[in-house]
């Protein structure tokens, strides 16, 4: 009973991220108020100050949604038992899907400077644990061979991490082509500048992004 009732109240507190999302991007994070996220929900803004007692506390909300579910993808891409570049390409297209599809409010995952205590420190270390996740794969494939000799691990995975983030900002829903050929379009792209020998790599043809949805 008690996993029913969490689980709706997470369920509620999501739906509010997304109709935060839709304030973010037309107001920006900054200047976005809990009345504008009341107005959008056409509610009353006490009843939002019920599921949050403020904006920081809804920021903090929505990074550990969405960085749970970024190490949850990790997981998966490592669970594949394929090499570095076929894992890394699966975490990109996982990543992209999470921040744009599965994680509602995700344009606020940018804002961590934006996290005051005590949520930034327990977000911080969530952050820190997914980069670990990654910048492991890219060193696994430096060991092996399989990324270039001369790659720093960190750097590179900075880079990718940097660049998957941004897709919020730049991505819309409804465009020209969707989300998931877009999100392996980009993971070729990253990966094949990582490989030591791009003109012969290719993504994967199995796992849980390498085929197209049936409504692509």
């Amino acid at each position: 009973m008690v996993q029913i009732v969490e689980s709706r109240v997470r369920d509620r507190r999501r739906e509010i991220l997304r109709a935060a999302s839709d304030v973010f991007r037309v107001r920006g994070f900054h200047a976005a108020g809990m009345r504008d996220i009341a107005r959008r929900l056409g509610i009353a803004v006490g009843k939002l100050y019920y599921w949050f007692e403020n904006k920081q506390e809804l920021l903090a909300f929505c990074q550990e949604d969405c960085l749970t579910a970024l190490l949850q993808t990790a997981d998966r891409a490592r669970e594949l038992d394929a090499d570095a570049p076929a894992c890394l390409w699966h975490l990109v297209v996982g990543h992209l899907l999470c921040l744009n599809e599965w994680s509602p409010g995700s344009l606020a995952h940018l804002e961590v400077e934006s996290l005051a205590e005590p949520h930034r420190a327990r977000i911080q270390a969530l952050r820190d644990r997914y980069e670990e996740r990654v910048r492991g794969v890219v060193a696994d494939g430096v060991r092996a061979g399989r990324f270039r000799h001369d790659i720093d691990p960190k750097v590179a995975t900075l880079c990718v991490l940097g660049s998957a983030n941004w897709s919020v900002k730049w991505f819309r829903p409804g465009g020209a082509l969707p989300l998931r050929r877009i999100a392996r379009a980009f993971a070729d792209q990253l990966v094949r500048g990582l490989v030591s020998n791009p003109e012969s790599w290719s993504p994967p043809t199995d796992g849980p992004f390498s085929v197209e949805a049936p409504d692509e």
